[in-house]
């Protein structure tokens, strides 16, 4: 035995072993790509270089030998920053996306191509699990959300975007019909935190945070939970008893909710402070920002929110038979479609730009303008008209584009001397909503009149007193952006109420340039949209017009998922290693030295880009399974893992056994995707059962010839057993 001391822990080692074998027998972590007991030491990914006392340069662990005396140390400066450089040179020849472009664009960062892949295969349950693990609300903000995740998706660079929004609603209907998925909570902290506004930013911190243990109570100032949910969209976009039904499956977790109390008279920081261990603010923003023009204070001018709002609540809203909506957002859209449910006749709405630049989704427009809406583009008011204090009509001045503003839109003008008159009954002021900012000045606001909290840790300028939502800094934004930050803001509460500092980590992920990506060779499917109700029925009442989609719909549209993020990312060696060091492949950026190219059996996904050349499919392939099926093509840079002859696998003398997947360290080699719409079950399949380490575990094998050429895990059991002891069930 020798002895050796490795970061400053004596061990000892068999004589003969390398620094890495006694390094991993006593606990300790060295990183490494190119190496597996399975096969000879190769020594090409350089990351497991360790440090020697005495010795001029670094030696690679997994070929250095142990001696006598010797002093290691695996993470010394000289080590970091050559498993560094070794790191940036290998992910910036690394061309493949760590997570996919919807999940990165989600306010949330919802796993949208897990719940997706779920829904495709049938998964119904555990997608919705999967989505709740971020919205609490799925089934409303399903309904609701604007999907910037849609905006970011690949699958509009071969016809339309996957419709993800559906889908969550989609899975989280089936949920409420059923005995619906409640999460289990964590053992009391003993810890109490009071949460202002019960809308979705509010009702997401107290569902997380009810979860870790903590007494949550909700405040809100309206006689029911949902915020702007609730109040502030209308009832044929989300029914309000699929909301009752997703609060009360927050409340049902222990969450206490009081309603009707307003902050600021009927509660103060103060009393809620004296009582509790944290307070979040998420008062939400209630008050319609002013247009600024002459007039807008006459009889029949209403803002945006406060319209929609007193229709919700079912108080008399008189606005005539001709109606303005001045706005181009999705509030404006459900002011004006509100406005045609209510009887109005002529319902225009008033827009500076042209359709093209309007924020709205292109769904509510489209279905609005069924509806009889009129668009009055390139028009921005003026002048409000009264008569008795009464709106009569209102002065527009005619637009054209000028150049892009800070938006990147372009700049409306006026054309001197054109104006228009529109004789009017009312006018709906969409426009914008703030902050009502009178029962918050214990807070520091900025100059726009919200409230100031840190971006990152959401701290007031009060200790213990943390603020989120459309009440703070930039104000009012998407449903989802308030769920983002409450999922966010609750790790930072959780650890403050822990005594401990929270900081956020920002792991390092690959992300493939678009323009890299080919989707020429797929096949063109037409995207599925749940049916509608027709627009002379639905323009009469607030029924809901989405009528959802069906299960045949939605397995549908969910096949039609490219699955752009890798499937391997949970146990990536490449990406482990690249999370310990701050690492800038950018540095050695440059044209990439393989072209991302697929080649496929029914078994084996084999994606080229990803490849980081550490050789162990190739040396797997020929000294383990004596197969060489693959080898290492080329010099250099230029250097690629094919197989024989650049054949397809299927033409090689693959067996499909799945070692050289499992050996893959970075998702460059991976198996098939299990979605149904891919896993090819046809008479070569046949369900068998086996039991391994004492479990009966059922699997479809697939034999040729009487050869076994693959065994799929078909239940639990199976995919939680040692693949290769279920493999040698069937093979041995």
């Amino acid at each position: 035995m020798i002895n050796l001391t490795i970061n400053d822990k004596k061990i000892t080692a068999p004589d003969g072993s390398t620094i890495l074998e006694a390094a991993r027998a006593n606990g300790i972590y060295i990183p490494t790509l190119c190496y597996d007991e399975a096969v000879e030491v190769y020594g090409a990914c350089g990351v497991c270089v360790v440090e020697a006392e005495g010795v001029p340069k670094l030696l690679r662990s997994c070929s250095a030998k142990v001696s006598e005396g010797m002093v290691i140390h695996t993470e010394s400066e000289r080590v970091v920053k050559s498993r560094k450089i070794a790191m940036e040179l290998l992910m910036s020849a690394h061309d493949g996306d760590c997570i996919a472009p919807c999940e990165l664009a989600c306010p949330a960062h919802t796993d949208c191509q897990g719940y997706v892949g779920l829904i495709a295969n049938g998964e119904f349950d555990a997608a919705l699990k999967l989505i709740k693990n971020r919205i609490p609300l799925p089934a409303s903000i399903g309904r609701v959300c604007p999907h910037p995740c849609e905006t970011a998706c690949r699958r509009q660079k071969v016809e339309e975007p996957i419709n993800i929004a559906q889908l969550k609603f989609f899975a989280a209907d089936l949920d409420l019909k059923g005995e619906s998925y409640i999460p289990d909570v964590a053992e009391s902290t003993g810890k109490k935190v009071a949460i202002v506004g019960g809308g979705p930013g509010g009702l997401t911190a107290a569902y997380y945070l009810r979860q870790l243990g903590h007494e949550v109570t909700v405040f809100d100032m309206m006689d029911k939970m949902g915020g702007m949910l609730r109040y502030g969209i209308p009832a044929y976009r989300l029914p309000k008893d699929v909301l009752d039904a997703e609060i009360s499956l927050i409340e049902k977790l222990g969450v206490r909710m009081v309603n009707n109390v307003k902050f600021g008279s009927d509660i103060t920081l103060e009393m809620l402070q004296s009582v509790n261990d944290a307070v979040i603010l998420a008062p939400g923003a209630w008050k319609s920002s002013p247009m600024r023009v002459k007039g807008e204070d006459a009889e029949g001018v209403f803002g945006g929110i406060d319209f929609l709002r007193s229709v919700i609540q079912g108080n008399g809203v008189d606005i005539g038979e001709r109606v303005a909506v001045c706005g181009g957002g999705n509030t404006a859209m459900d002011a004006c479609r509100t406005a045609v449910r209510l009887g109005a006749k002529e319902v225009y709405v008033i827009y500076r730009r042209t359709e093209a630049e309007m924020p709205a989704e292109e769904i509510e427009i489209k279905e609005s303008k069924e509806e009889g809406v009129i668009y009055k583009f390139l028009t921005n008011p003026t002048e409000i008209h009264s008569e008795s204090g009464k709106v009569v009509g209102m002065t527009l001045q005619l637009m054209e584009l000028g150049e892009p503003d800070a938006s990147g839109r372009r700049r409306p003008v006026p054309i001197e001397g054109k104006t228009e008159y529109l004789p009017l009954d009312s006018v709906i002021m969409a426009i914008g909503q703030k902050l009502d900012a009178a029962d918050f000045g214990a807070v520091t606001l900025n100059d726009r009149g919200n409230i100031l909290a840190d971006e990152e840790s959401f701290e007031t300028n009060i200790k213990g007193v943390f603020a989120i939502g459309d009440a703070t800094n930039k104000g009012a934004s998407i449903a989802i952006e308030a769920i983002g930050e409450a999922d966010r803001c609750v790790k930072v509460v959780d650890s403050y109420l822990k005594g401990k500092p929270y900081v956020e980590e920002r792991p390092y992920i690959s992300k493939r340039e678009d323009d890299r990506v080919d989707v020429s060779d797929r096949e063109v499917k037409t995207r599925t949209v749940a049916a509608v109700m027709p627009a002379d029925i639905r323009s009469k009442c607030f029924d809901e017009v989405s009528l959802g989609l069906t299960v045949d719909e939605a397995q549908r549209e969910a096949s039609r998922c490219l699955e752009c993020g890798c499937r391997e990312y949970f146990k990536c060696r490449l990406l482990n290693v690249a999370q310990r060091y701050d690492i800038h492949p950018e540095r050695f950026a440059g044209n990439m030295p393989q072209k991302y190219t697929h080649d496929e059996n029914a078994f084996i996904e084999r994606n080229v880009a990803k490849c980081i050349l550490c050789g162990l499919c190739v040396r797997s392939c020929r000294e383990v399974m004596d197969i060489h099926a693959i080898g290492l093509l080329g010099r250099g840079f230029s250097t690629s893992v094919s197989p024989a002859f650049s054949l397809p696998l299927d033409q090689t003398k693959c067996t499909n056994c799945g070692l050289c997947v499992k050996l893959c360290p970075t998702g460059a080699l991976t198996e098939k995707s299990t979605l149904k719409k891919q896993v090819p079950l046809e008479e070569n399949y046949s369900p068998e059962t086996c039991t391994v380490d004492g479990k009966e575990c059922r699997v479809l094998v697939s034999r040729y010839n009487g050869k076994v050429l693959r065994v799929i895990p078909d239940d639990d059991n199976a995919r939680s057993v040692n693949r290769e002891k279920l493999i040698n069930m069937f093979t041995k």
